[in-house]
C-alpha cells in the first residue's frame, strides 16, 4: 500500500471519466472528464447507433509512481465501447510501483466493450490494477477484454518483471458474478509452466455476461479452427463466460479477441 502513495510525475492522480446515454436512437457522451496526460478524441459512430471513443495519452506510458483513476459509463439502452491508442507500456521501475482503479457500469439494456490494446510490463517494473465494473440486470452486457504480454521479447525481457496484478470484480444486481485474481511475480512463479503461460508469450483473458446468449459453442468452434493460439471457454454460475487464450504474438489475439467481440455483438442483435 505505501508503494501506491507515492507522488506520480503529474503530481496528482490522473483521472479519465465518460458516461455515455442512448438519446433518439443514438449514442452520446453526455459528459465527460479528465486530466493530464489524458484526453478523449472525438467519439467514432458506429452504423448501429453506438459510438467507440479512444482515450488519448501524452505520456510515454506507465511509470513509477503513476496513480490513474478511470470511470466508464453506459446509460440506458446506450452501446459504449472503449478502444486505446496503442500498447500500454509500463516502464522499468528503480523499486516502487504505479497503480490503476477502474470503475465502469452498464445501466438496464446498455452495452459496454472495453477493448484495450495489450500490456506491455517492462523488466524491473510492478504494477497493480483494481477494475470494479457493476451490471444492473440480466439486460446489462459487458465484454471485456485484457491481453498480457509476458515483456518485450525482443529485448530479451520475457517475464522480467517484478510484479503484475490485475484483480477484477464483476456484480450484477448487486451480487458477485465474477471475480479474476490475476497476479504474476515471476521471481516467485513458474510462469512458463503448466497452469500459467505453458510455453507461450500472450494471454488474453475476456468475459462476455450472459446477456449475449449462449456463445460456447461458436467459441469452441473458432478456438478448434485457430493454428497459431490455443484456449477454452468456461461457463460460470451465472451463465457468463470467461475465455483465456494463450499465443505467441499479440496480434493473434486481437484478431481472435475481435472474432469473438463480433460473436457477442450478433448475440446482442
Amino acid at each position: 500500500m505505501a508503494e501506491r502513495q507515492l507522488v506520480n510525475q503529474f503530481g496528482k492522480v490522473s483521472r479519465f471519466a465518460v458516461r455515455a446515454e442512448k438519446r433518439e436512437g443514438r449514442t452520446i457522451l453526455s459528459d465527460v472528464s479528465f486530466t493530464a496526460p489524458y484526453k478523449l478524441m472525438a467519439p467514432f459512430e458506429r452504423p448501429d447507433g453506438g459510438i467507440q471513443i479512444m482515450p488519448l495519452c501524452a505520456s510515454a506510458g506507465i511509470m513509477r509512481g503513476d496513480r490513474q483513476e478511470f470511470s466508464y459509463e453506459a446509460g440506458e439502452g446506450a452501446d459504449l465501447e472503449v478502444l486505446s491508442q496503442s500498447f500500454e507500456k509500463i516502464h522499468r521501475m528503480d523499486g516502487g510501483s504505479a497503480y490503476r482503479h477502474i470503475r465502469a457500469r452498464a445501466e438496464k439494456g446498455a452495452s459496454l466493450y472495453c477493448c484495450p490494446q495489450p500490456v506491455i510490463p517492462f523488466g524491473g517494473s510492478a504494477y497493480d490494477s483494481e477494475t470494479e465494473i457493476y451490471l444492473a440486470d440480466r439486460s446489462s452486457r459487458l465484454f471485456w477484454l485484457e491481453i498480457i504480454c509476458s515483456g518485450r521479447i525482443a529485448h530479451e525481457e520475457q517475464f522480467a518483471f517484478r510484479r503484475f496484478s490485475s484483480l477484477v470484480r464483476i456484480y450484477r444486481e448487486g451480487k458477485l458474478i465474477c471475480r479474476d485474481n490475476t497476479r504474476y511475480e515471476p521471481d516467485r512463479m513458474p510462469m512458463r509452466g503448466l497452469g500459467m503461460y505453458e510455453g507461450y508469450t500472450h494471454l488474453a483473458n475476456i468475459f462476455l455476461s450472459a446477456s449475449f446468449g449462449d456463445l460456447r459453442e461458436p467459441i469452441w468452434d473458432m478456438l478448434e479452427r485457430e493454428r497459431e493460439c490455443e484456449g477454452g471457454v468456461t461457463l460460470l454460475p451465472g451463465g457468463d463466460l470467461a475465455v483465456r487464450i494463450l499465443g505467441n504474438r499479440a496480434q493473434i489475439l486481437e484478431e481472435a479477441a475481435e472474432r469473438i467481440k463480433g460473436l457477442a455483438r450478433k448475440g446482442a442483435a
